[in-house]
């Protein structure tokens, strides 16, 4: 194991701390693993979180137009309940508060005891549960669907209605809506290496890849030999038009995601792939994002996930944000 640390049970606390002193306009709460805005704003807020391994996810993702706060687990682990409660206490502006949940069994568990806890404090609360997966119906660590990068389309959108200045229940329907219409899917080409265990999460073959992975190195739909991009693209895009309802004459937005230790150069080719059979389809890209939004620590691969839009969405995907992550005006 090579990794730029110090000790491994410091990985989570020294990673939050530098996130703090590069970002001024953030800040941890003291004693805790929980970012939050340094000037919060009078509106809904959102919490997200999950393990940490999967920056910027989610941390990034906490400013303007976005999150209000992101709680970081120990390396893909779900945040304890008392963390999550933290959170929601340090952003709750008295117009509630709405958590943002990828559907692993962790921390559904742990995010929905923690919701519990403040609704007996009297903080109006919600929650959605996000499941854009389309690889596997059930995990090793999840019933139905998993929540992989397309959760990152929730966090503008929701987040853009937020800072608009929309209430909570219209908050919730809109993500609501975004869960509905955002579809993942995702490859792995090498797995990644865990800081407290040492060795890697899984075991792939010179010219094996992991066709619909997990974020954390969860198995997949099968293993098959390394093939051209354009051919892994087709897999992986054929069963997200399969379950997505996209059809000719609809927009979408696509995020080509970087699991970690892929070049930006094969994201690009993967994209162009994408592009030319959405196009061959009639199907309109209204937005691509190319990039690294919900890694997987040093894992090589990609996900695409494919968004449906709609003339509200398009709007709110289109607002302004401004995050260490993800910056549009």
């Amino acid at each position: 194991m090579k990794k730029l640390m110090n000790q491994p049970d410091q990985y989570v606390d020294q990673m939050l701390e530098g996130i703090v002193a590069a970002h001024p306009e953030l800040k941890r709460i003291a004693g805790t693993q929980v970012i939050v805005r340094a000037h919060p704003k009078a509106k809904v807020a959102l919490v997200s979180g999950g393990g940490s391994g999967h920056e910027p996810a989610h941390a990034g993702y906490v400013g303007e137009g976005m999150l209000d706060a992101a709680v970081s687990g120990s390396v893909f682990t779900s945040p304890t309940p008392d963390q999550v409660l933290s959170a929601i206490r340090a952003v709750d502006q008295g117009q509630g508060v709405l958590l943002v949940i990828k559907n692993y069994t962790g921390d559904v568990m742990n995010f929905e005891m923690a919701a519990d806890l403040a609704s007996m404090e009297g903080i109006a609360i919600e929650k959605v549960i996000v499941a854009d997966d389309v690889a596997v119906e059930n995990s090793t660590y999840t019933v139905g669907q998993r929540g992989i990068a397309g959760t990152v389309f929730v966090h503008k959108i929701a987040g853009a209605a937020a800072e608009a200045g929309m209430d909570l229940a219209t908050v919730k329907r809109i993500a609501e809506k975004v869960i509905a219409n955002v579809h993942s899917m995702g490859m792995a080409l090498s797995p990644c290496t865990v800081p407290a265990s040492g060795k890697p999460s899984f075991v792939l073959g010179e010219d094996e890849v992991e066709i619909g992975i997990g974020i954390h190195g969860e198995p997949g739909t099968h293993r098959e030999n390394l093939r051209p991009a354009d051919e892994i693209v087709d897999t992986l895009l054929d069963r997200i038009l399969a379950h997505s309802g996209v059809v000719a004459g609809d927009q979408v937005a696509v995020m080509l995601n970087g699991l970690g230790a892929t070049p930006q150069s094969e994201l690009y080719i993967a994209y162009r792939r994408v592009a030319e059979r959405l196009g061959a389809h009639n199907i309109a890209v209204h937005k691509a994002l190319v990039g690294e939004y919900m890694t997987s620590l040093e894992m090589a691969g990609f996900s695409i996930s494919l968004l449906k839009l709609d003339d509200e969405l398009m709007s709110l995907l289109d607002a302004p944000a401004d995050t260490p992550a993800y910056r549009q005006r």
